[in-house]
This record gives structure tokens, C-alpha cells and sequence, in this order.
């Protein structure tokens, strides 16, 4: 089979090799690929940002048919279509897996980096943590609720956001749309969006922000201060240092920072006002398998609609170009069956 593996001899490249996958073993299941969304997390991978894994199998926004599964695996059938994402497997016995909080285990295995991932033709999942699309939702539209829809829905849920209140979200990219999403059909929260780019943020308006705000433009604290009072929460998916503190200066007291993008080096934040304002600064990561079912459920009620373009999975440097280069609107998917493009990008 063809697959996206991070380059042994070019750090940062990835290389289109054929790969024979092994025989399944207990609880597995093997998986045709048909879409697999290309995330800001697979460039930390393939920059050696978590270590490097020279030879591993990219993605893990996958969307595919299962075609095989083990002797023991009796909850799947042959012909369902499943997910592989970044959460691919917990030990399932520790105090984090027993209690709703798995992706926080400490012997988690992650797809496309701990594990090879779905940037493949082929993927082998285990079977108990291969969470089903539902019937009727486009698998790639599914591929991108498999962890940017399911991460900024469940960044949104950890801000404890009410149907009125005000959130700001940094980023108003392909993480960003859907947390604006997220927050403005889901959550009923009014959503003030932050980006450096007006042709994001032109289109986080017509996504469901109500203020949008040009960060090279404005003082982005003393705006929202102005114009709300204060965001009730901030969530933060923009993978720049300086957002951070803006989004501590931007809140009111009690408010909460979710923090999701993981930029280089260390942050340097408000301690006197996260300190007397009472300020709740929260990590997120991805969310659980239940997360998932709930965000492709959104994404099938039509609340939430991802903007995806298809894209070969021979152009997969020349999308890590351009997602550096900051370019793309929406998210980008790998199609399995297309070929190098010639012409626009087929868009949802």
C-alpha cells in the first residue's frame, strides 16, 4: 500500500513509500482509508516536535471501511466506516481511562506518531477505540470532526461557556472556524474572533462571530474590554506566543484561557491579573472517544459544517508549505483516490 511516512533522511519532508502492513492481531481491525485530514499536529511530527519518528506513518484524521477484523473483535463488521484519531489507544484500566478523562493515560498511544497513522491507503486500528461515523454524514466532512472538530469541541466544553455569554477564540483558521462553530450552534455563546488575516476573519463572520478583530491592527484586550466588558472565556488555537497573553489581558474575572495550540518556548503571562482576577488558565487536549461521537453527531445535525478541499496524497509537502506559509482556508484532506491536481482543490 501507498503511505505518508516522515522522512528518515530529510528532516521535516515526508516521503510517498509502499509499505506492506502486517498481519492483524487480537482486538485489531484493518481499515481502507478513504480520507485523511491533514492537522497542524502532523507538522509538529514531521519537525520533531514531540522526538522524532523517522519512518512512522502520518495522520490521524482518518475516515475509512473496515475490511478485516480480528477472530475476537465483535462490535464491528466488515463494510462499517470508522475514525482513526489522534487518541488511539489508553490502557483502559488506569484512573484517567475509568473516569471520562482518557486521553490523559499515561501509556496512551497516539495515531501518526506513537503508532503509524491513516496518511495511508491502508491503517490498522484497535477495534474498541475506532469510533463509527454515523450513516448520512460525508466522510470528508467526518475527517475533520476526527480531531479538529472534536478538539475545539471539546476545548469549548472545558471553558464552561453559557448560551449568552461572550468567548473569544485566537485563530480563526481551520481550528478556529470550527470552534466558532462549536461555540456560536452548539453552545449559543457569542463568539468575538482574533486573527492577523482579514480573509479569516471575513470568514469567521460568516461562521457565527459576531465581533471579529485584527490582532495587527488593534489592541485586541482594550477592544474586547470596550466592546463586552470583558470575554466571560478565551480559547486559544492560534500557534502564536503572543495570543496567549492577550487572551489572560482579554477575559474578565473568573474568566477562564483555554490553552489547545502548543507553540515553541516558554509563555510569558499577566500573573498579577491571573492572580487578583481570579484567571483559570486550562490545557486541552483531544477529546474522548465519547467527545467524538457527540461532535460527529453536531456535524450530522448540520449545526457544524466543516470547510474542507481535497487534496492528493502525493501534494502532502506542498501542503505542509503551505500550512507553515499560513494560506489555507479551512482544512485541507487527503482523498485516497485523487490524484496530483491540476486545477482548485475540490471545497465543501
Amino acid at each position: 500500500m501507498k503511505a505518508a511516512v516522515v522522512s528518515p533522511r530529510h528532516l521535516g519532508k515526508v516521503e510517498i513509500k509502499q509499505i506492506q502492513l502486517r498481519a492483524l492481531k487480537s482486538g485489531e481491525a484493518l481499515v481502507d482509508i478513504e480520507y485523511c485530514g491533514v492537522c497542524h499536529t502532523d507538522l509538529h511530527v514531521l519537525q520533531g516536535g514531540f522526538g522524532e519518528v523517522p519512518g512512522r506513518i502520518l495522520g490521524h484524521e482518518g475516515v475509512g471501511i473496515i475490511r478485516a477484523i480480528a477472530d475476537d473483535v465483535n462490535h464491528l463488521r466488515i463494510g462499517d466506516r470508522v475514525s482513526v484519531a489522534w487518541f488511539y489507544e489508553g490502557c483502559g484500566v488506569c484512573e484517567y481511562c475509568v473516569s471520562g478523562r482518557e486521553t490523559f493515560c499515561r501509556q496512551v498511544k497516539n495515531a501518526g506518531y506513537s503508532v503509524d497513522g491513516a496518511m495511508a491507503e491502508q491503517c490498522i486500528v484497535k477495534a474498541n477505540y475506532a469510533v463509527k461515523v454515523p450513516q448520512g454524514l460525508d466522510p470528508m466532512v467526518a475527517s475533520s470532526i476526527t480531531c479538529a472538530g472534536v478538539t475545539t469541541y471539546k476545548a469549548i466544553k472545558v471553558s464552561k461557556i453559557q448560551a449568552g455569554q461572550w468567548i473569544a477564540i485566537w485563530g480563526a483558521g481551520g481550528l478556529g472556524n470550527l470552534a466558532i462553530q462549536y461555540a456560536r450552534h452548539v453552545f449559543n455563546a457569542r463568539v468575538i474572533s482574533i486573527d492577523i488575516q482579514d480573509d479569516k476573519l471575513e470568514l469567521a463572520k460568516q461562521s457565527g462571530a459576531e465581533i471579529t478583530i485584527n490582532a495587527t491592527k488593534h489592541d485586541v484586550a482594550a477592544t474586547i474590554h470596550n466592546l463586552t466588558g470583558g470575554a466571560y472565556a478565551a480559547v486559544v488555537v492560534a500557534v502564536a506566543q503572543s495570543a496567549f497573553s492577550q487572551a489572560v489581558n482579554s477575559v474578565r474575572a473568573n474568566g477562564k484561557v483555554v490553552c489547545v495550540a502548543v507553540p515553541k518556548g516558554e509563555l510569558e503571562l499577566n500573573i498579577v491579573k491571573t492572580v487578583l482576577d481570579g484567571i483559570e488558565i486550562i490545557g486541552s487536549l483531544v477529546g474522548t472517544r465519547q467527545d467524538l461521537a457527540e461532535a460527529f453527531g453536531h456535524a450530522l445535525s448540520g449545526k457544524i459544517t466543516p470547510i474542507v478541499q481535497a487534496r492528493a496524497l502525493d501534494e502532502i509537502n506542498d501542503i505542509f508549505e503551505e500550512m507553515q506559509q499560513g494560506t489555507i482556508q479551512g482544512r485541507m484532506v487527503i482523498d485516497m483516490k485523487a490524484t496530483k491536481r491540476s486545477s482548485t482543490p475540490k471545497v465543501k
